[in-house]
């Protein structure tokens, strides 16, 4: 049997017999991805928002910026928020360093522009379709894009699973302001590259194994809200 074979067949086992460890890190890596993609949800989708309808100067720039850090790498978010939470940093009075609410705070400003513009996006467009009639009803230009938001709600769930999808499979942030502590900080894509470097391919495999079903989940969920929303808007043309 080869290496590979005999260390995927360990990797089954360990997935199959719900290795504590395996557990473990995986629920940690729920927990930082899942609260970084609500925080940055209430910020990103506000931020979205109000981009798509504030006019003052420099609102092109500011968006052509949104849409650089989209390509931002994990790794320099990671040292921008070291740089923020060490002891000599703005925020470093907080003491957060090197624990999961700093990978949560790290995954946050990861995330925070696949959010904000995507949504500023979805809500452009959604105005140009239906936002005059909300206008003439009273509604200030902000409050639309809310509304917007609300009404296209296929759409901002489709914008989060993809957010989340991002936040969980990076590693160079978290790894960077979490220390990948045994125990406290480890999440899925730390582990795999320590175990990979250490010679533990049975459970760096396993994670790998763990890390793409989550991610085939997430597809599968953003494909699902794609079919319900192409449903709803077949039923709402056909009740018209």
């Amino acid at each position: 049997m080869s290496a590979f074979s005999e260390s995927l067949s360990k990797a089954w086992e360990l997935v199959l017999g719900a290795d504590p460890v395996l557990l473990h890190t995986a629920g940690l890596s729920l927990f930082v991805s899942g609260s970084a993609t609500i925080y940055a949800a209430v910020l990103g989708l506000a931020l979205g928002a109000w981009l798509a309808v504030a006019r003052f100067p420099g609102r092109r720039l500011l968006q052509g910026f949104m849409s650089t850090l989209l390509a931002l790498p994990s790794v320099v978010v990671g040292l921008v928020v070291y740089l923020l939470l060490s002891r000599s940093g703005p925020l470093g009075s907080w003491g957060i360093l090197f624990t999961p609410q700093a990978m949560i705070f790290a995954q946050t400003f990861l995330v925070l522009p696949v959010i904000a513009a995507l949504s500023q996006q979805l809500v452009g467009d959604a105005l140009r379709e239906g936002g005059d009639q909300l206008r003439s009803m009273g509604a200030s230009r902000f409050t639309a894009a809310c509304l917007m938001l609300l009404h296209e709600r296929w759409a901002v769930l489709t914008i989060l699973l993809t957010a989340f999808g991002r936040a969980i499979s990076e590693v160079g942030a978290v790894m960077i302001v979490g220390g990948n502590i045994d125990g406290l900080t480890r999440v899925i894509t730390t582990t795999v590259a320590l175990e990979t470097s250490k010679g533990d391919l049975p459970l760096a495999l396993a994670l790998g194994l763990v890390l793409l079903g989550m991610v085939a989940v997430v597809n599968a969920l953003i494909a699902g809200v794609k079919t319900l929303q192409r449903r709803q808007g077949t039923q709402g043309r056909c009740q018209a």
